[in-house]
């Protein structure tokens, strides 16, 4: 006999509404729900829909700021290559200033149906943007995963670096060397992952360098600016001004630019000005000297993102929580003790 919509409703525990919509591969069906209808389908004997099937084990978008910085190609290739050994094939967007819009891009995955999608630091981490985006996407069933930015209220598992310690790590180690004057060069506080730097580096100033360190003492030696070489040359020049010995920089590409501008003013690094980093970019053993920064660890967090990912698209949703994983201090040239008093 056929198969009613009734028959799969009633053992789904759900309206005949949302197993038409399984059937036809529509939106607007929870990953559980979805999951439900698909069980049922297959005790009855139902063989799952083509388009379903194809979604299940189809794309995944994978959404990345621009490719400037080395540290989002690292999260790509990571992610691709979890995700590919899975049998999903990942569909790379790039954002850029100038271009694509993430909301685009989007809107372009839904119509290729995709199974579900990866944010890295997209406008989850801003902010100043609306997490509605997010939470229409839910609304409509496709299943995501947030890392690096942590907005509370959205339906989705996140995967970030615990950034807050790995700011801690390299305020400890600076104040180890005898550093006692130390900046911090950073991007905007409306980023989530700024924010949590700029609150370690005031507790961890009045830990390891000066335990009379007020807040607004430590608000004078945190320069914004924006996360690039150029933002981080003219953190580090004001940060000079005030007298520091050291700058602590939001990324790598930050502390080139803080190395860049020790050198414009005739300054030897680490001699006369220590620089750490963040993220550990592929290129931050070879630079002269050597960068010390704190790596994030890319490949643990892309293959817990993916495995996330892969619970929601299989309806065994994953905790609605952030995983945090701790970061490491790599000690390489660019860190020494402070100059002698003049």
């Amino acid at each position: 006999m056929p198969i009613r919509l009734a028959d799969v409703a009633v053992r789904a525990g759900v309206s005949e509404a949302t197993v038409s919509r399984v059937l036809n591969n529509k939106p607007g069906v929870s990953p559980a729900n979805r999951q439900s209808v698909l069980n049922v389908l297959e005790l009855l004997g139902y063989e799952r829909p083509a388009r379903v099937r194809a979604r299940k084990a189809g794309l995944v978008g994978l959404v990345v700021p621009e490719l400037d910085n080395p540290i989002f190609p690292l999260f790509a290739q990571g992610i691709e290559g979890a995700l590919t050994r899975h049998g999903y094939t990942p569909v790379l967007c790039t954002q850029t200033r100038a271009g694509v819009h993430e909301d685009e891009y989007v809107r372009m995955l839904l119509e290729h149906e995709v199974a579900g999608i990866v944010f890295v630091s997209g406008y989850h981490a801003n902010l100043d943007t609306d997490p509605g985006r997010y939470t229409a996407l839910r609304a409509r069933g496709i299943p995501i995963v947030l890392v690096n930015g942590y907005r509370p209220g959205v339906d989705a598992p996140f995967v970030s670096s615990d950034d807050a310690a790995g700011t801690e790590l390299s305020v400890a180690h600076l104040a180890q060397l005898g550093h006692r004057r130390i900046g911090m060069a950073i991007g905007p506080d409306r980023y989530v992952p700024a924010q949590r730097k700029i609150a370690a580096f005031t507790a961890a100033l009045q830990v390891h360098a000066d335990p009379a360190t007020s807040a607004e003492s430590a608000e004078r030696l945190i320069e914004r600016t924006v996360f690039s070489i150029e933002g981080g040359a003219g953190a580090t020049g004001a940060l000079l001004d005030r007298g520091v010995t050291a700058v602590v920089c939001g990324s790598d590409m930050m502390a080139l630019g803080a190395i860049r501008a020790a050198r414009q003013r005739g300054l030897a690094v680490p001699a006369e000005l220590s620089v750490i980093g963040s993220d550990d970019i592929t290129l931050a053993e070879f630079t002269e000297p050597a960068l010390t920064t704190v790596r994030q660890p890319v490949l643990p967090m892309a293959e817990a993102a993916v495995r996330a990912l892969l619970d929601e698209i299989n309806g065994d949703p994953a905790p609605r929580a952030e995983y945090v994983f701790r970061p490491q201090l790599i000690v390489r040239a660019s860190t020494a003790p402070p100059p002698p008093p003049a």
